[in-house]
């Protein structure tokens, strides 16, 4: 039986660096005296060392460093990975858990802890990457951990899963999670177990699996909550539930010529376009006037920006879900012009009906998946 002590150390923290516009944390490096690397987290991925590992080796160039830099304990593993594979759980003082596992000529790490210097040189792979067994018993450790910390996230196994990487991860397990707990998903004016239901639905049928790593980071790893950018990561869930309700195939983080992503490219059987989404905040929380003022702001930010260097064409979502009620209600009876065609102006509610109303040619038929007014 492994030890369940739990010896003390220091902890040494390292700020995370926001990169551009999008959700993105680069990672920093900082070395300490005991040879573990500080890094800030980004979502959760797997190293891979295609070395022999020895319990030995294992002891003295991992839980070592990590029980004198910050407090580490080699506990029990709680699922079996079957195989020639030898496995350990790593539980540091400071709430942090890492994983790993063994075989004759080569490794796998994950954790969302500091990086023992014997691993500093390993590439980072995907968790597709990894053989089925190790990636399994790694999804079914860190989800009983999930759902140890935060219940009532068990109830949405799909969400659970897809945002596993950030709600796990160093930074951003606390703020990540808050946003869900706390902020609704980022739906105004509705409880939180309608909104866990909606996402849980969008997610289950598993079209965004193949994207999952992009996906989920677009949520972020932030130590702190930062609801409006969250909410906005989660409209572009949003447009592809709608965009696949209404029977498109979508592909995320389109390059383009000059150097941008748009958000999707939507395909249909004679269909290829490009789809740009941006997010207003709700007008009180915003120096706008109101709430037509709120998303031609915010629309021209987007068309004198991204858009504008793009050259045209991309039909731009405008995602209205974080307006409460009387706010659409004044968008809905005006239908303003929103200075960029073709747009789609909508708001999504957590029950799943999608209202809204097209300005120019909008070349996707989006009619069976939102109600359009006028």
């Amino acid at each position: 039986m492994k030890s369940k002590a739990r010896p003390t150390g220091v902890n040494m923290q390292v700020q995370p660096e926001l990169v551009g516009n999008r959700t993105t944390v680069r990672k920093r490096r900082r070395m300490n005296l005991t040879g573990v690397v500080l890094i800030v987290a980004r979502p959760l991925r797997f190293r891979y060392s295609p070395n022999a590992w020895s319990p030995g080796r294992v002891d003295r160039q991992v839980l070592q460093p990590l029980q004198e830099n910050i407090g580490a304990s080699d506990v029990d593993t709680r699922f079996d990975v079957g195989g020639e594979w030898r496995t350990y759980r790593f539980e540091m003082d400071n709430g942090d858990v890492a994983l790993f596992a063994s075989s004759d000529d080569e490794a796998y790490w994950m954790g969302n802890t500091e990086t023992p210097q014997a691993l500093w040189r390993t590439n980072k792979i995907g968790w597709d990457d990894a053989p089925y067994r190790i990636a399994r018993w790694a999804r079914r450790e860190l989800l009983e951990t999930l759902y140890d910390e935060d219940p009532w996230l068990e109830s949405y196994p799909h969400l659970s899963w897809f945002f596993l990487p950030v709600f796990m991860s160093k930074d951003g397990r606390d703020s990540t999670r808050t946003f869900f707990r706390e902020y609704d998903g980022g739906f105004p004016d509705t409880d939180r177990d309608t909104v866990l239901q909606y996402f849980e639905d969008l997610l289950r049928p598993g079209t965004l699996d193949p994207y999952r790593h992009t996906m989920a980071g677009k949520l972020g790893t932030s130590e702190h909550v930062d609801d409006v950018r969250m909410s906005a990561a989660m409209a572009e869930f949003i447009a592809a539930r709608i965009l696949t309700d209404a029977g498109y195939g979508l592909t995320p983080e389109i390059e383009v010529t000059t150097g941008h992503s748009l958000d999707f490219r939507a395909e249909g059987d004679e269909t290829n376009v490009l789809v740009e989404v941006t997010r207003p905040q709700a007008p009180s929380t915003r120096a706008a006037s109101g709430p037509i003022a709120a998303i031609r702001d915010t629309v021209q930010t987007k068309t004198s920006g991204q858009l504008s260097k793009h050259g045209g064409g991309a039909v731009l979502f405008v995602d209205c879900s974080s307006f409460p009620d009387d706010a659409w209600a004044a968008i809905r009876g005006e239908r303003p012009d929103v200075r960029h065609r073709p747009a789609v102006v909508y708001r999504a509610r957590p029950s799943g009906h999608v209202e809204g109303y097209r300005r120019g040619s909008v070349p996707i038929d989006l009619a069976p998946a939102v109600d359009f007014v006028g």
